[in-house]
Order: C-alpha cells, then structure tokens, then sequence
C-alpha cells in the first residue's frame, strides 16, 4: 500500500513539473501593439484665454487618448469640469501633431464645438517644477458664442508633485 501511494505521488509530481514546463511556453507574438494615438495620449494642464487675452481659466486637467475606432481620432476631454466651456469631442489628428475639427457635437451636451490650430509638439513646454514636457495648443470656437474663439495652451502631465496644480 505505502508503494502505490508512492507511485501516485511520483507519477502527480512528474505530471505537475511537465504541465509547468509546458504552460511557460511563449506562443507567438505577444506584444498587443500600440494605438495610433498613442504618441498623443495624455493628461495635460491647460489654461484658457479669450479673444482679448484675458484669462478664462487656468491649469485645467484636460485628456487626450484614444477613440475605440483606432483611425487617427482621439478624444480631447476637460472631464466636464471646464467651467461653462465644458467640452468632449473627437478630433482628427496628423502624424506631425496637428488636429482639429468642425462642429463636433460635445458628448457632454448638445452643443458643438470647433477645433482650429491644433497642435501637441514634443518637448515645447517646461513645468512649473523644471522639467521639459510636450505641449499643447488650440483654438476653439462654441456654438453658443459664435465668433468668439478661445485660446487653450498647457503642457503635459509629469505625475510629479511639484508640477501638479
């Protein structure tokens, strides 16, 4: 008796390395790739200004990432938390960091929005705490104000302590 326990605890333990071998066994290519909006995705602190310079408000947490469809349109979301120019709408961005749109209806309501001069640049922007960072910058122009266009320019994110407002 006390062979045959042995021999099933052998026979388990032998079943039990070789299944382990074979589970760690790499299948294909397992990177999942990126988005086409990846190089553009991010938290950003923007501040706006209105048509005569003055500011409207400043160092809101604005997101850009991407849309579901992955075709080289990303979401620029305040988070509704803008003030009254809240606002969140997809726009078309280029490869050289450019984007816009025209009279794209806010998910957060029922006004639209549109996006001129839009455009991230690669390490444009220095935080209050020093470091470099990307920037930001577009115009947009609102429904209920026609003819009048804000300004919006921040720089991206860092999670760092000191560069958080």
């Amino acid at each position: 008796m006390k062979k045959l326990k042995l021999n099933i605890t052998r026979v388990l333990v032998a079943i039990l390395v070789l299944t382990s071998f074979v589970a760690c066994d790499e299948v294909g290519d397992t990177d999942p790739g990126g988005t086409s909006a990846e190089a553009f995705a991010g938290d950003w602190f923007i501040s706006a200004t209105n048509p005569a310079g003055a500011p409207v408000s400043s160092h809101l947490l604005f997101s850009t990432y991407n849309t579901a469809a992955n075709d080289n349109t990303l979401w620029l979301d305040d988070h509704n938390l803008a003030a009254a120019k809240k606002f969140k709408v997809k726009v078309t961005f280029n490869n050289d960091g450019t984007f816009s749109v025209t009279s794209a209806t806010s998910a957060y309501g029922t006004k639209t929005v549109t996006i001129t001069d839009g455009k991230i640049e690669k390490n444009a922007a220095t935080t209050q705490g020093g470091h470099t960072v990307d920037k930001i910058s577009f115009k947009a122009e609102f429904s209920g104000e026609p003819g009048i266009i804000y300004s919006y320019v921040g720089e991206k994110r860092t999670g760092f302590l000191e560069d958080e407002y």
